[in-house]
């Protein structure tokens, strides 16, 4: 009888234990293609100019990858394999391989299968996660379950989009807004309790999300066909008015609860790192959690909306401009179609 009390004492020991280990961010890497399309490229394509661009969007210039034989797989690729030189670690070491993406190369194999091919990594499993422009934070808060659970102990996040294969260059709407370009970390248990991936609250929206941003064709409901083609219907549809509304709205709100649930105040938040889909958007959440814009990350003037490459991005930016330090607390939020939206508070290791 004592023999099992101690035993069962034992497998709720290492519960605890289990439970108690979070996910920290070891490494940070981009990748932006090196051509540019700027505002004053656009205004040769379409009937806009780089004042009203500007105005309302906050967005200057964005990358391209225009090499036909390139796709997601290769942005992802060159991200993995800075990943692998700044850890110092084979790829064999990495368990675990999530691409974020809602430009895949193809449906299937998915691109993170594409991308364990191209860096090697003979001993990690691999899947693709599409939520749109917050495929990183769903992707992020699924990678860290895997590491605080004991079963992981080196998996890589990669966010990455292309897409200008899915923008319709003669619709101002879009066309003006995003991005190519991919960002990464390596994930791997924290070293020391209350430091790395604290908190996350997730949210999906079908119901109000599903007609307001999509790309109608090119799935098994509209496979594609002349009549897709003509109709123009394998390139992104936005409902401008209504996204923005609802990305303001949510944004602030998860980053609000996000806040409450953890106790925190404006002062004890080191960096926002907001998905860059807009600048206005990217303030009215600043604004809501009273964050001062010295805090704020913002890239969305340089490279548009890189939609599930944003953050990471980001990231990959602060960690070179040595602004993340031991301690560092920092709070992501993003929202894309779907809807999807979420939160993330964390402390870098």
């Amino acid at each position: 009888m004592l023999g099992c009390k101690v035993f069962f004492s034992l497998i709720l020991h290492l519960n605890i234990d289990k439970q108690r280990m979070k996910a920290a961010i070891t490494t940070t890497a981009k990748y932006l293609p090196a051509s540019i399309l700027s505002n004053h490229d656009l205004e040769l394509m379409l009937e806009t100019n780089d004042e009203w661009i500007r105005a309302r969007t906050g967005i200057s210039e964005r990358r391209i990858l225009k090499d036909s034989d390139k796709a997601t797989s290769y942005m992802c690729g060159e991200v993995a394999k800075q990943l692998l030189d700044k850890r110092g670690i084979d790829a064999d070491e990495i368990d675990l391989i999530i691409i974020a993406t809602m430009t895949p190369d193809m449906l299937f194999p998915s691109t993170a299968c594409l991308v364990q091919s191209i860096i090697g990594a003979k001993n990690a499993w691999a899947f693709d996660l599409n939520a749109a422009c917050s495929g990183f934070i769903f992707a992020l808060n699924t990678a860290s379950k895997f590491i605080e659970c004991g079963t992981h102990k080196k998996i890589m996040v990669i966010g990455a989009d292309k897409m200008s294969s899915i923008i319709d260059y003669t619709d101002r709407s879009t066309a003006i807004l995003f991005g190519d370009g991919a960002g990464g970390i390596i994930l791997e248990p924290a070293q020391e309790e209350g430091f790395g991936v604290l908190d996350a609250c997730m949210y999906s929206d079908g119901t109000n999300g599903k007609n307001h941003l999509l790309m109608s064709a090119g799935g098994s409901l509209n496979p594609a066909s002349h009549d897709t083609i003509d109709k123009r219907m394998h390139y992104i549809y936005q409902d401008g008015r209504q996204v923005f509304k609802s990305a303001v709205i949510a944004m602030a709100e998860v980053a609000a609860e996000i806040m409450s649930r953890n106790n925190l105040k404006s002062d004890d938040i080191d960096y926002l790192v907001p998905h860059q889909a807009n600048q206005r958007i990217i303030n009215a959440t600043a604004e809501r959690m009273g964050i001062d814009d010295t805090k704020v990350v913002s890239n969305v003037g340089r490279y548009g909306n890189t939609t599930a490459g944003t953050i990471p991005i980001c990231l990959a930016e602060l960690d070179e401009q040595q602004k993340l330090h031991p301690g560092t607390k920092l709070v992501l939020v993003s929202f894309g179609a779907g809807y999807t939206w979420g939160g993330i508070y964390m402390k870098w290791q």
